[in-house]
């Protein structure tokens, strides 16, 4: 029974999965600023095993440190051609900004 408690504590401590008997559980592993800073490298193992880290300050989350996945699919350049229309004023800007930006004298 001690060895079992060992193991999960140090599972717990360590980010490592649990078998539960019928699954492996993921461990969240939860460290404050100061811990985290100093464990960034091995934080990030236990984030690429597939745990999650949760990052608090004074004990409450602040921030979730998790694997980066990507996007899904990588994207399609011209994918919308025809579906977005641009006017053919877009780049003049009206009077009254050109003069709050200094490009045209102000009107008298």
């Amino acid at each position: 029974m001690r060895l079992a408690r060992a193991f999960l504590s140090c599972s717990f401590l360590c980010g490592a999965p649990v078998w539960s008997g019928q699954r492996y559980d993921l461990i969240m592993v939860v460290r404050n600023i100061s811990e985290a800073k100093a464990e960034l490298s091995a934080l990030i193992e236990t984030v690429r095993k597939g745990n999650e880290v949760i990052i608090a300050r004074a004990g409450k989350p602040v921030a979730r440190l998790v694997a980066f996945r990507g996007p899904i699919r990588p994207r399609t350049p011209g994918s919308m051609a025809g579906e977005i229309r641009i006017a053919p004023d877009f780049d003049t800007l009206p009077d009254d900004l050109q003069e709050a930006f200094g490009i045209k004298e102000p009107r008298a």
